[in-house]
């Protein structure tokens, strides 16, 4: 490869990570796969290396994709994003809940149905390899996120100990209100053949993310620490972390393989420390895949995945809002913020309440010819989010679980090719009861639902040397 064309490479990197942190999810905030021709199999092929966008998924694959480099990019589009709330809280005149600071109770969102803004964004990706024998070096950068909304509109309303209803603008009673994560992950790696089909890897990964709330104002009451939020700006983190994986035939023309993430710690977003417990933490959870790669004839393979991702073990992200009411956490709302250990920020914080998510993908690709290649795939799993949890989650509502998608690959001769991949997670809603908005009669009480489907579309070019 000439110093001209590793220049241009070098360059594109740079801009990648200048631009990277955007919106990308399906697996709850995790995207549904890394690389084009990954995507276009729902984000199978653990087992089936292709691109030098394999490291994200395992890097032992990056042994057996060659000298390579990959650039692509994707349009992002989830939506619709949306909420609706129905009905209110049956309480009686003169009733106190004690659930807001001065014995505010209930907290009613509308009702009202609204739908997020931000529809489209713009997802690169970057990968670089070399290889050397049995051993292989290359780097791939990538990203996750999608915890996006922006919901402009809308009221929100506090009941008194009189009854007397007081009515705000915006879902959560201070204006417009919305939220918005980015991941960006640098990994470089290593990876080795100890048999002509079998070869380990490893990444060290360095993440850094950003993120920004707005328009939650009235949950001052319940957070540690009432200045440090919301409306605070974009406030940024990293860390480091390592993903390792392992791949090998184990009967003729059927191949195994798994790989690991662990936990990534990330430093505090210190201008978020009153909204996520401990003070601002955020990390990344550990995630797991094994999976089958199946060559069924000569130019077509069968690929399946099973993938785990322990959101639940990241406090901030898996603290239910019942924190703010357990007792063993001992949150006490005040008009000057909260005291204890489950209130917003706190050392157990209440969180968005996310469960562990088990995604199973499916995929099928064949050849037609030297030049084109086909994919197909399918993505079946769970949603994180309970129907408990649906009040914050109006922020957050990444409750996708079956995912379809297509793709291809043209040849330009030895040296480039150009993949597509298209994927649409299909329309699925979660409904369950507003926890602030109690009732004393049967039946009543607030409800919300929330609702989304996603559109993908992605390009990208490689260059084999």
């Amino acid at each position: 490869m000439n110093v001209h064309k590793r220049a241009q490479q070098l360059i594109a990197l740079l801009c990648l990570a200048v631009v990277a942190p955007a919106a990308l999810a399906t697996n709850g905030y995790f995207a549904n796969g890394y690389g084009t021709r990954n995507k276009g199999m729902a984000g199978a092929g653990v087992a089936l290396p292709q691109d030098s966008m394999a490291a994200a998924t395992n890097p032992a694959g990056m042994a057996f994709v060659g000298a390579r480099s990959d650039l692509g990019v994707a349009i992002f589009s989830p939506s619709p994003r949306s909420y609706t709330s129905s009905g209110s809280s049956g309480v009686p005149d003169g009733t106190s809940c004690g659930i807001f600071p001065g014995g505010f109770c209930p907290f009613d969102v509308g009702p009202q149905s609204i739908e997020s803004d931000n529809d489209y964004f713009l997802v690169p990706h970057f990968g670089y390899n070399l290889s050397f024998g049995n051993t292989a070096m290359g780097i791939s950068v990538y990203g996750n996120g999608g915890m996006d909304t922006e919901y402009k509109g809308g009221t929100a309303s506090l009941t008194g100990p009189t009854g007397t209803r007081t009515t705000f603008p915006g879902t959560f009673g201070a204006g417009n209100a919305g939220i918005n994560l980015s991941q960006l992950f640098i990994a470089p790696t290593y990876a080795s053949k100890f048999s002509p089909t079998a070869a380990w890897g490893v990444s060290p990964i360095i993440a850094y993310q950003r993120f920004k709330a707005f328009g939650l104002g009235n949950f001052a009451g319940f957070s540690t620490s009432p200045n440090d939020l919301s409306d605070k700006g974009a406030d940024s983190s990293t860390g480091f972390g390592v993903r390792v994986g392992v791949q090998g035939a184990v009967a003729p023309g059927l191949t195994l393989a798994g790989a690991y993430q662990m936990k990534i710690n990330m430093s505090e977003f210190d201008k978020y420390k009153g909204l996520f417990a401990e003070g601002g933490d955020f990390d990344i959870p550990a995630n797991a895949t094994v999976g089958l790669a199946w060559q069924v004839t000569p130019t077509s393979h069968v690929v399946f995945d099973i993938r785990k991702i322990w959101y639940s073990k990241v406090d901030s992200v898996g603290n239910p809002h019942s924190q703010l009411a357990t007792p063993a956490a001992q949150c006490t709302p005040g008009p000057t913020g909260g005291t204890g250990a489950g209130c917003l920020g706190g050392s157990n914080g209440a969180g968005f309440g996310w469960q562990d998510v088990t995604v199973y993908k499916l995929g099928y690709q064949w050849k037609t010819g030297a030049d084109y290649t086909w994919r197909v795939g399918l993505s079946v799993g769970d949603q994180p989010i309970p129907d408990s949890e649906v009040l914050f989650n109006i922020l957050a509502p990444a409750v996708s679980e079956t995912e379809v998608s297509f793709g291809f690959t043209k040849a330009f001769g030895k040296n480039n090719a150009l993949s597509f991949a298209f994927t649409h997670a299909l329309e699925n809603s979660v409904k369950g009861p507003n926890p602030f908005s109690p009732s004393t009669t049967p039946g009543g009480g607030q409800t919300i639902e929330l609702e989304m489907k996603q559109y993908d579309v992605e390009l990208s070019w490689a260059w084999i040397f």
